[in-house]
């Protein structure tokens, strides 16, 4: 009998470690959770949004080096993705492609323009109908810049209040994180109820 239970135990024990490894698997190279905690991509994700991360389509990196496996695809503009800080790797960031390596991104009086084509972007809203002289803050006259090869230009959808590469300057592709996929969960901490309506939706 004694011998039965010590072998239940194991099974348990067994069962619980491996189901450990797995997780870890999965949030190294698949999927991750993410919470919002800012106002900067309004109206798209609010705060208390709980959203999944796919690391796996721009390809993983491996855990404590700075090499990325093979992915599906690289960052397109549009896509909205977490990454590391660059001021601050210890802190993950969620913005919007704006730009990729090679183009030429420009901002003049709040429009943006990539490669001399202005951008339509239904997702971007301007809170502050005040235009910043470029020569005092680069937040509505940016650049041009032209993007190295292997980095991003990020933005925040809530145009007016973001910190993002207008400040900090492209991203380096070896600080993406991933795609930000779907609302898993939404917390309004302003009424302290759930958003029911923003749930599974998709980001985009």
């Amino acid at each position: 009998m004694a011998g039965k239970t010590r072998s239940v135990i194991r099974e348990y024990v067994e069962a619980g470690l491996w189901a450990l490894v797995l997780t870890l698997f999965l949030r190294a190279f698949v999927i991750q959770a993410f919470r919002i905690p800012s106002e900067s991509m309004v109206p798209t994700l609010l705060v208390g949004d709980f959203l999944f991360v796919n690391k796996f389509e721009y390809g993983p990196k491996i855990p404590f080096t700075h090499i990325r496996l093979p992915g599906l695809r690289p960052p397109r503009r549009g896509d909205v993705i977490v990454f590391q800080f660059p001021q601050d790797p210890t802190k993950d960031f969620i913005k919007r492609c704006i730009g990729t390596g090679g183009q030429t991104l420009e901002i003049h009086d709040k429009q943006v323009s990539v490669d001399g084509v202005e951008l339509r972007e239904p997702y971007a809203v301007h809170s502050d109908a005040t235009v910043r002289p470029g020569a005092l803050d680069v937040r509505d006259n940016f650049g041009p810049v032209t993007l190295p090869a292997g980095e991003l230009f990020m933005m925040g959808d809530n145009r007016d209040n973001s910190n993002d590469s207008r400040y900090w300057g492209p991203l380096r592709m070896d600080l993406v994180k991933g795609r930000a996929m779907f609302l898993y969960w939404s917390w309004d901490p302003d009424r302290h109820w759930p958003r029911w309506n923003r749930l599974f939706n998709l980001i985009h």
